[in-house]
């Protein structure tokens, strides 16, 4: 999916930005595996998703009981930190020993006695200190297996601990984390478990390994390996965090793991499809382990012979082909874990592992959960004064129904939406009163009114004659019950009697951004302000919806605001995510510059807002581009690297354009070099090769006006 309206999402964290770096630091984990043996070279991975980089694996000598890294791995251990320095040197890194798998452990002897333990820390700490690694994580303990004792675990973390504090400081190093990947505690298993209070008292916090829960190797019977919620009787992730909760380790000690891989089945019979069929085994790979990338191969292979199921109770992928059955996590699925990690309070993810990404579309899908949350902490529009605050999305807990016409229901998840009576409308807006009427957008009039109780409230009325209004009021409906966030505006419940549609929003009594930047614009005044002026958005009417993993589509019905919509919409249909990229480079410039886009500027008045930006920031002038109340002694030149980065998402070609994440990075990385924009989008000039960019479209003498029913060219 992919919408304007979650794009001017991202601006309003923007305009609640200070122009002068935070002193807040960012302390949620976002952590990913680079398993060794992997075709994915270090210098690919995307470091810039990640606040921490985990290479695995280390193993225990059985003999001496000493960390070692073999010699075939040797130079890509010692060049793993300084790659990923190099590319960011933010990125935190950590060493993972494998301490066991599935056949042999070698733990259970180490941790039994002493001086075993002491040989194994003492190298630990030499061979993270030589490979220039910031921690260290134990990982592949069991607590299922009889012969590791817990007690014992218990004394190994502790003494751990004792050495790594104890460590004589290395200049300019911090003390090497403690890290431990933890595996599945069952509520109905009093026996098997951790040491619970050392892990508490002596690591940083803990992977859960929140996956391979059942794989075809070991049952006979499908089942989702990394399911979030499910049937009670099957293991799913939430039963196994409450677990950990109940047995004392605190949520902020739990960093969330989150699989890039799936599993493959054979079917005893390819009628029966579903979770708890019976198989015969592993499909495909020996043990039947897949990566996301290969799955997605897989399904674009065969096509239409893939029947795809995404059961929104358990958070759970799969899909068949013949008598194949795969279980898997897709974006939708790693987005629904990283909501329950932020929801629960937990520490963070941690994603297993970065190879099995196809071009880190699900790294992507995280850390734009996650922007989405910590961009309010940098910058604020001095006249606006807005307050912004940290928000999160919640999950959504019922489902309503809604009934849009005689025979037409939209199922939608809405916490707290209230459906509203005709007669209660009537009576809070004085009968749809023209003293009540707020404004008139593309679908209807927006009133005013008071609920019984005194409450104040905003009611969008979409016109009965209105064709289009039923398909934005659905989009509405979909995308705005479902989402709460302090910068989005908060939808209180619908009205559908009668063949009526009417929303019924929260009131902003502080009118719009627009009234704030100059007398009148348009996307601006779907950005509302509070008692307090605080940002939110409303209008999701526009707001387009996609299939999974889809990041691109035609379509014959244009919409939009003329000054918002790319050449590339207006003239060919193609509706991408790099459409919003270019409505928040307009509304951006119109921010920094106080400037309508519904005017020409410069000298002789012949060049609209996006070519004067151009024109002021090539020739060196962009102070004179900048409204005089921003600007002062400190903030000129991040202004003007804003009004850069803005240049960059208007630009003709959507392929010139940077994605929403580069946007952001570009933002909050203020010393990295960026590119130089091209020249925007509807430039009466010659391109920069000489190329035409297009004639001016009527964009500019419209005010306030909505693109509808135009086909494409």
């Amino acid at each position: 999916m992919t919408c304007n309206s979650l794009i001017l999402l991202l601006l309003l964290l923007l305009l609640s930005y200070k122009f002068h770096p935070s002193n807040s630091q960012e302390s949620w984990i976002r952590a990913g595996y680079w398993d060794s043996s992997s075709e994915l070279p270090i210098s690919s991975i995307n470091s810039a998703l990640f606040t921490h980089l985990i290479c695995a694996f280390a193993h225990i000598n059985s003999s001496t009981y000493q960390l070692y890294v073999s010699d075939t791995k040797k130079q890509s251990f010692s060049s793993f930190t300084s790659t990923v320095r190099a590319k960011n040197p933010s990125v935190v890194s950590l060493l993972s020993v494998r301490g066991g798998d599935k056949d042999l452990s070698v733990v259970p002897s180490m941790v039994g006695q002493s001086s075993y333990r002491k040989s194994f820390i003492e190298s630990s700490i030499k061979t993270a200190r030589t490979y220039g690694f910031d921690g260290l994580e134990l990982y592949g303990v069991e607590p299922s297996r009889p012969s590791t004792n817990m007690t014992n675990l218990g004394n190994l973390l502790h003494e751990w601990r004792d050495a790594v504090d104890s460590e004589p400081r290395v200049a300019g190093k911090p003390r090497l984390l403690l890290v431990m990947a933890s595996y599945y505690l069952s509520p109905e298993d009093h026996v098997t478990t951790y040491p619970v209070d050392s892990i508490r008292r002596n690591l940083d916090w803990v992977h859960i390994v929140a996956y391979d829960y059942y794989v075809p190797t070991e049952t006979n019977i499908t089942g989702a390996h990394a399911a979030l919620y499910g049937d009670p009787k099957w293991r799913n992730t939430d039963k196994c965090i409450k677990e950990w909760l109940r047995r004392g380790l605190p949520a902020s000690k739990m960093v969330l793991g989150v699989p890039y891989h799936g599993y493959a089945w054979v079917l005893a019979n390819p009628d029966v499809n579903v979770i708890g069929a019976p198989a015969s085994g592993p499909a495909i790979t020996k043990d039947g382990s897949m990566g996301y990338k290969i799955i997605k191969s897989f399904i674009k292979n065969y096509g239409y012979g893939v029947s795809e199921v995404y059961n929104s109770t358990a958070v759970v992928n799969f899909f068949t082909v013949g008598p194949t059955w795969i279980n898997f996590d897709d974006v939708d699925t790693i987005k629904a874990k990283i909501s329950y990690a932020l929801e629960n309070r937990l520490a963070g993810y941690s994603v297993f592992h970065l190879s099995n990404d196809e071009n880190w579309v699900l790294s992507e899908a995280g850390i734009l959960l996650f922007l989405g949350l910590m961009m309010c902490w940098y910058f604020r529009r001095k006249a606006l004064k807005a307050k912004a605050t940290r928000g999160t999305f919640q999950r959504s807990l019922s489902t309503l129904r809604i009934k849009v016409s005689a025979t037409e229901y939209i199922d939608t998840n809405a916490p707290n939406v209230q459906l509203f009576s005709l007669d209660t409308i009537r009576t809070a807006t004085n009968d749809f009163s023209s003293d009540n009427k707020l404004g008139e957008g593309g679908f209807g009039a927006v009133y005013k009114g008071k609920l019984p109780r005194g409450k104040e409230i905003a009611v969008k009325r979409l016109s009965r004659t209105s064709h289009q209004g039923a398909e934005e009021f659905k989009n509405e409906v979909s995308l705005t019950a479902r989402l709460q966030h302090v910068n989005l505006l908060r939808v209180l419940g619908f009205c559908t009697e009668k063949e009526e549609k009417m929303l019924i929003y929260e009131f902003m009594p502080n009118k719009s951004l627009d009234f704030y930047l100059y007398d009148r614009d348009i996307k601006a005044s779907n950005i509302l302000l509070d008692e307090q002026m605080n940002a939110k958005i409303s209008d999701f009417g526009m707001a387009r919806l996609f299939r999974k993993d889809e990041i691109e589509a035609n379509t014959g019905r244009i919409v939009g605001t003329y000054g918002y919509v790319p050449p590339e919409y207006v003239r060919k249909g193609i509706y991408s995510i790099k459409y919003d990229v270019y409505s928040f480079g307009v509304l951006l410039l119109q921010i920094i510059s106080g400037k309508r886009n519904t005017r020409l500027y410069g000298a002789y008045e012949n060049l609209n807002l996006l070519e004067y930006a151009y024109e002021s920031w090539k020739n060196g002038e962009g102070v004179e581009f900048i409204d005089p109340t921003l600007d002062d002694s400190s903030s000129t030149w991040k202004l003007k690297r804003c009004m850069q980065v803005a240049l960059l998402c208007v630009q003709e070609n959507p392929l010139d354009r940077p994605s929403m994440l580069e946007v952001s990075l570009m933002l909050k990385n203020e010393t990295a070099e960026i590119a130089n924009p091209k020249r925007p989008a509807f430039s009466v000039k010659a391109g920069e090769e000489g190329e035409e960019c297009g004639l001016r479209e009527t964009t500019m003498s419209v005010d306030d006006a909505t693109i509808s029913q135009v086909l494409p060219r």
